[in-house]
């Protein structure tokens, strides 16, 4: 059946809110709200408020926050669906007529469902068995109290290709296949997706399996990914799952608090350790999506990172996209960890009580980005400190809220100041030294062979249709040949924002491989695309461009792939500045806006002509 917005919007206008709560709870009158002692969690002073004319409840002790059908699905514990029909029955609405391809696709996600819950019963028979030894042994090595094994469901993959295909005979290989428990290579014999591997299902909002994380146990298989996620199914969309929210959301409501960290077996020492309202991404950095959910839980979420220049990285990648989705009163706290240790090796060492006090210590948003921006380059020169002002109000352009971004812009602006006009001034870095690793000749700090501006260095850079997505196709598989490469453009690469999804996949995964130091071959890049679903580019997606990266493995091979990655980043800087300076040229029509607009066409003429001359070159060899 299909329930419009519009029909939701009217169900939950017919309906009295503090009436429905009153059913079960003591309500009395506040002035135009309503008071009672909140449901869900023991207090002796009313802090739940009802407000029937914004149509939801809120306490301000624990969090809890809904709607009618919140309440409904939260205290009376009834399904979606139960939960609207009765609303609808005491409205006096008629629910909408089933919608026939919407059911035929409710029966389809029902029957994944049944799949991954065998599958799921499988994995957990596995690990009780002989061939579980291993994986039992791993657990009990990490410390894992048993109702922690149980309550999150661990399992054991044996090391076969086809033993999940003959465990779950009773569904068609191509039911296995959607559900992303399989995987089909083009000219083989489809193969189990989860081979020798601890197990861990991935829940829904309502405890259903959806999907799968695998983490690999035999130390003899280098050239296989630690993790290993479902695919995106029907049933299971990475970027908008949060790892666990389904069992932290009522921890989250005893503390106001919920912590956002790196992956799922850091959930899990979290857990046992007495923190539940610990949750995770599934293999990407934080989404929009995903933050947009963990502010309905809580308005601040505390993210906590590893304290490596990959942990700092994910957090600017996770700033980058919160800036624009402010609002009042939501925000993101942000926390770093010792270096060189996660979650479970801070416990071991020196206690639960040490993870809570680097939770409570966590920073602001405006904090962390004053703190990675100030320390991301040496501020020696006027041109430095210039430099760092301009990325700083370059973040605060991408907030949207008026109010939010012109506090940013002042915070930001003053404490630049402090910095920059102290009379005592001190730089806080010294220059490099000759033979540092971030002066070395492939080290990942390497300046880009072409300038950019400094207001252009702390872009994000959308790529969608044109020469921009050809060339970036054309780098994705360079790289993917010089995967030793990848940790030496990093930084420039995680600017980039491709629209289409499979690229913007590919160039996620590529960049978790240079975080987590992985040093690997060729050879050895292309089993892992496949086990992740992905492909590398093919020839029609460069569009006959010629490069030597794409083929060769020389220096100067590499040094043009550098080159290509430089264009890459500054192509789609200078459109944006050339749309938004012919803009102002139509509005103003001054000498100033004609010369700017004029500097920006001759650059861009400038790149697309280096870019050809670098194709003419190859194309003569």
């Amino acid at each position: 059946m299909t329930l419009t917005p519009q029909w939701m919007d009217e169900l939950r206008t017919r309906i009295s809110l503090s009436g429905v709560i009153g059913r079960s709870v003591r309500v009395t009158k506040a002035g135009r709200e309503f008071k009672a002692c909140c449901p869900f969690h023991n207090e002796k002073t009313p802090s739940f408020t009802i407000n029937d004319e914004k149509g939801f409840y809120h306490c301000f002790g624990c969090g809890a926050h809904g709607d009618v059908i919140r309440w409904m699905t939260d205290h009376q514990g009834l399904p979606f669906m139960d939960a609207v029909k009765e609303l609808a029955l005491q409205a006096g609405m008629e629910v909408p007529a089933p919608d026939p391809r919407a059911a035929k696709v409710a029966e389809q996600q029902k029957s994944l469902h049944d799949v991954m819950a065998a599958a799921q019963q499988f994995f957990v028979n596995c690990l009780a068995e002989d061939r579980g030894t291993e994986a039992r042994r791993y657990l009990a090595s990490r410390g894992f109290p048993a109702h922690v094994v149980r309550e999150f469901g661990f399992g054991f993959a044996p090391d076969s290709r086809t033993a999940l295909k003959e465990a779950l005979s009773a569904f068609p290989d191509a039911m296995l296949i959607e559900a992303g428990l399989r995987i089909v290579v083009e000219g083989k014999e489809p193969y189990d997706r989860f081979r020798g591997r601890l197990m861990l299902p991935i829940l829904d909002p309502r405890g259903r399996v959806i999907a799968f994380g695998g983490r690999i146990l035999s130390a003899e298989k280098t050239d296989a990914p630690k993790y290993l996620n479902s695919p995106d199914t029907p049933l299971f969309d990475k970027g908008r799952t949060v790892y666990n929210l389904h069992r932290a959301a009522p921890a989250s409501r005893n503390n106001g608090r919920v912590v956002v960290v790196e992956g799922y077996m850091d959930v899990v020492a979290l857990a046992a350790a007495g923190i539940g309202e610990a949750v995770a991404p599934l293999g990407t950095a934080l989404t929009e999506h995903q933050i947009e959910r963990l502010w309905r839980l809580v308005e601040t979420p505390t993210l906590c990172f590893d304290g490596d220049v990959a942990g700092q990285r994910a957090a600017m990648r996770a700033i980058t996209r919160a800036l624009p989705l402010l609002r009042p009163g939501h925000s993101l706290r942000i926390t770093t960890l010792p270096k060189g240790m996660d979650p479970d090796d801070l416990i071991k060492r020196d206690g639960p009580q040490a993870m809570e006090a680097l939770l409570n210590g966590a920073q602001s948003m405006v904090d962390m980005l004053w703190q990675v921006e100030r320390d991301a380059l040496p501020l020696a020169t006027p041109e430095d400190k210039a430099g760092l002002k301009a990325r700083l109000l370059q973040h605060c352009e991408t907030i949207q809220h008026p109010d939010i971004k012109s506090l940013y812009r002042r915070e930001l602006t003053e404490r630049f100041g402090e910095l920059a006009f102290a009379r005592k001034e001190r730089a806080p870095f010294q220059p490099r030294q000759p033979g540092s690793a971030r002066s070395q000749g492939k080290g990942p700090w390497k300046p880009p062979p072409l300038p950019l501006g400094a207001d252009d260095k702390a872009r994000m850079l959308k790529i969608g249709v044109g020469p921009s997505t050809n060339l970036l196709a054309a780098v994705l598989a360079g790289l993917i040949n010089h995967p030793g490469e990848i940790a030496r453009h990093a930084g420039a690469l995680v600017r980039l924002q491709p629209e289409d999804t499979a690229t913007s996949a590919l160039l996620d995964c590529l960049l978790d491989l240079a975080d987590n130091a992985q040093a690997l071959e060729s050879t050895r890049l292309h089993p892992i695309l496949a086990e992740r679903g992905l492909r590398p580019p093919s020839a029609q997606h460069y569009a006959g461009m010629r490069f030597g990266f794409l083929a060769g493995s020389s220096e100067q091979a590499t040094d043009e792939l550098a080159e290509a990655v430089s264009l890459l980043v500054e192509l789609p800087a200078v459109e944006e500045a050339l749309a938004t300076a012919t803009q102002r040229h139509e509005t103003e029509f001054s000498d100033d806006s004609y010369a700017e607009q004029q500097r920006l066409r001759k650059r861009r003429v400038d790149l697309f002509g280096r870019l050809e001359q670098m194709n003419r070159a190859r194309a003569a060899l």
